[in-house]
């Protein structure tokens, strides 16, 4: 219901703010601007869906043999004692943990074309155990494990934020990945206040010693990570180091899938095939469902509601005294959660208005690294698996989001700001 309550808001919001432009000011093309946004919102829709079919088809393909050669229920043994707490509905060593788990990692590494396609087969596989008790079909309500599953993914966690490194490379900055630190930390707190709001709903006690020693153990592999990229002085080094890991697990996953399956004497090529078949099918289905919600984001942005929100927002700060430096930035952070390439669009344009080595271009692509896309992932991942009621998913996304957006303005007052 919160997915129709947002999406009826948009276009609410959307034709009362044109109609007082046309009203007020004489625009006389708003509408014109809203309705070929809507058309083009639909064409660019298909387009992304037609430009996954290739990786869906790939990952998923590769899922398949994974499956079969029993990597993913290995995965799924080694990382079962920390989600049996996290996702005690799932039954141990369930397949579905170790998709999340390839997921996570996707999404760790900065590599959005892997993590999505992971992260439809894992809620697919969480699905399968959301069955509806009184028609014993599957249920068009987000389970417990699906909010769950939905909430870390949408936090972001990421490791390495490769692409926003080639944005600041590309814009001719100095210091393309100085904005490793802010965008990890910022990410790591999102995740954990995602974490800590759907466990607060779901009754989940996260002070069990299991959860307190997983993330103790990761809290001590991130900073180990972020003490080691301060070690490498040099931009080159760590833009190397950020390509090759990121691309070096991918080809080790690959790699590893197919050894397992000649060892379990498996038909690769066949098992390869029926699991690219899905990825397909896949692709296809959540079609309807991206070119409903990013319409509705279209009339949104193209109403100009993001400037008059940000100019808002400029006055409101201003009028309290605070710095007003990092709002420039902001219309990056509202965009994230609507719109990726909406974001990566209002990131360059903040880095070419300000410089890629200015605090607003340093922030803007913090903003851009600090969250999700949190509507494209319920519309594609809910989409995916016929979930029309996402229940509270989207209102604990979006402030695991506001958690991220805040501690990505501190971090870069602390590292940026004379």
């Amino acid at each position: 219901m919160i997915l129709n309550y947002i999406w009826v808001a948009f276009f609410v919001i959307a034709f009362a703010i044109a109609f007082g432009l046309f009203l007020f000011t004489g625009d006389m093309t708003i509408f014109k601007k809203i309705v070929d946004g809507i058309f083009d919102s639909s064409k660019s829709s298909v387009e992304i869906c037609i430009g996954l079919v290739g990786v869906m088809t790939l990952f998923m393909g590769f899922m398949r043999v994974g499956e079969k050669a029993g990597a993913i229920n290995f995965l799924s043994r080694i990382i079962s004692p920390f989600f049996s707490r996290l996702f005690p509905d799932v039954p141990k060593n369930h397949p579905s943990i170790g998709h999340m788990m390839m997921n996570f990692s996707a999404n760790l590494l900065g590599l959005d074309n892997a993590a999505t396609p992971f992260g439809i087969k894992a809620m697919k596989s969480l699905q399968e155990l959301n069955i509806d008790k009184q028609t014993n079909l599957p249920s068009e309500t987000a389970s417990n494990a699906q909010i769950m599953f939905m909430g870390l993914h949408a936090s972001g966690l990421t490791l390495i934020p490769v692409s926003l490194i080639a944005l600041r490379q590309g814009a001719g900055s100095k210091e393309a990945t100085d904005i490793f630190i802010p965008c990890l930390v910022a990410t790591f707190v999102a995740s954990i206040v995602s974490m800590l709001i759907i466990s607060f709903k779901q009754k989940i006690n996260v002070f069990q010693p299991v959860i307190l020693a997983w993330l103790g153990g990761l809290s001590l592999f991130i900073t180990s990570i972020v003490l080691f990229i301060k070690s490498l002085n040099d931009q080159a080094q760590i833009k190397v180091f950020s390509e090759v890991f990121s691309s070096g697990l991918i080809l080790i996953i690959f790699i590893t899938f197919i050894y397992g399956g000649i060892i379990k004497k498996l038909n690769i090529y066949d098992t390869f095939i029926e699991g690219a078949k899905e990825g397909w099918e896949t692709a296809i289905k959540i079609i309807p469902y991206l070119v409903a919600m990013l319409i509705a984001i279209s009339v949104f942005k193209n109403c100009d509601a993001l400037n008059y929100i940000n100019k808002g927002l400029a006055y409101v700060v201003n009028l309290c005294g605070l710095p007003t430096d990092w709002v420039p930035a902001f219309p990056t952070a509202l965009m994230k959660p609507l719109s990726g390439g909406g974001a990566r669009g209002l990131i360059v344009d903040s880095m070419k208005t300000f410089g890629p080595d200015s605090f607003v271009g340093k922030l803007s692509c913090v903003f851009g690294g600090s969250s999700d896309t949190t509507f494209y992932i319920a519309a594609v991942y809910f989409g995916g698996v016929g979930i029309k009621n996402s229940r509270y998913a989207i209102p604990a996304c979006l402030l695991a989001d506001l958690a991220g957006i805040i501690t990505a303005i501190l971090m870069c007052y602390l590292m940026f700001s004379l």
